[in-house]
């Protein structure tokens, strides 16, 4: 009776039992399942041009630079957003691919769009972004305020700095910093 009892378990005896390998008879419902690792991680990613020169003043060369700042997060399969800013930074809402660590995210991002805008002008050829940057996480319910945010920035930087700006959103993120080592 015990071995009826373990056959509609859905036991098995092993005929080539081997005591030192362990072995699974789970059953998935689905035979053709396969499990899969979903994410959406959102995040709103910000940084400046070295010193915060005004590099990208020049209104078609910073949409074409937004453009290929989204082309190399669609490669790195992070979807892009939305991408703006102004003369002296940018702003990224994407989607962080689940594989992608979002120190590499922006390490690519920087280096690639570096790289490219190098080759739009002599006058390029010193361009560099800054060495830091900020990455904040957002719920799904604040993607049409972040990417509202984003799109408004020409006039909201009419009113308020690139600093003053990176100082608000460290501290509603409530990020504790330095002055001395914020700025390059």
């Amino acid at each position: 009776m015990e071995r009826s009892f373990l056959a509609t378990l859905g036991y098995r005896p092993n005929k080539n039992h081997n005591p030192e390998r362990v072995e699974s008879n789970r059953r998935f419902a689905h035979p053709d399942a396969m499990p899969q690792s979903l994410a959406k991680i959102l995040v709103h990613l910000v940084f400046s041009t070295k010193d915060r020169r005004p590099l990208l003043r020049d209104r078609m060369l910073r949409e074409e630079m937004h453009r290929y700042l989204g082309g190399i997060l669609a490669n790195l399969d992070c979807q892009p957003i939305i991408v703006g800013g102004v003369e002296d930074h940018v702003h990224v809402l994407c989607a962080l691919s689940r594989t992608c660590e979002p120190a590499e995210m922006v390490k690519e991002v920087k280096r690639g769009s570096s790289l490219w805008v190098k080759t739009r002008s002599h006058d390029l050829q010193e361009f560099a972004w800054q060495n830091g940057y900020g990455v904040f996480s957002i719920g799904f319910s604040q993607m049409e305020s972040v990417r509202g945010y984003i799109a408004g920035q020409e006039e909201h930087h009419r009113k308020v700095s690139f600093q003053d700006e990176f100082r608000q959103l460290l501290r509603r993120y409530e990020i504790e910093f330095d002055e001395r080592y914020v700025w390059d």
